[in-house]
């Protein structure tokens, strides 16, 4: 998903094996991911995909300050929704392996990770639509 502030924004589903990269976009008041190579193509995660940053998460706390994951060898997070009840809230956040939930719109720029796996009901919708288009190729 992307968060609401990015509806005007072009964007693509993430795919495993996407390299990505932390970043703010034109028009847009918040933070989310772009792909290595396309700035302005936003890259949707769906809940439950999982991500692996290159270094320690690095993200802004409520004063302004950055504050780096606590574990910091844990580079690693799962996308999550919340605040589903606040349509005016941001939406997008990422749990860490410690347990801690970040919002996108708080990592710093510029830090980069790559898809590890998508959610396994994803993956299953992307087959079997892969599937439904093989057999209409057929006929």
């Amino acid at each position: 998903m992307c968060d609401y502030s990015l509806e005007n924004q072009a964007s693509r589903s993430a795919q495993t094996g996407d390299r990505l990269v932390t970043s703010g976009f034109e028009n847009a008041t918040t933070r989310g991911f772009c792909a290595e190579g396309e700035p302005q193509v936003a890259v949707c995660l769906l809940p439950g995909t999982e991500i692996a940053f290159v270094r320690p998460v690095t993200y802004q706390g409520i004063w302004g300050l950055l504050y780096q994951a606590f574990n910091r060898q844990s580079k690693t997070a799962r996308f999550r929704r919340i605040n589903i009840d606040n349509p005016c809230a941001h939406h997008d956040a990422l749990e860490l392996d410690s347990g801690r939930i970040i919002l996108l719109d708080r990592l710093r720029p510029g830090q980069r990770a790559s898809v590890l796996q998508l959610p396994a009901n994803s993956a299953q919708a992307m087959r079997h639509r892969h599937d439904q288009e093989v057999l209409e190729a057929a006929e």
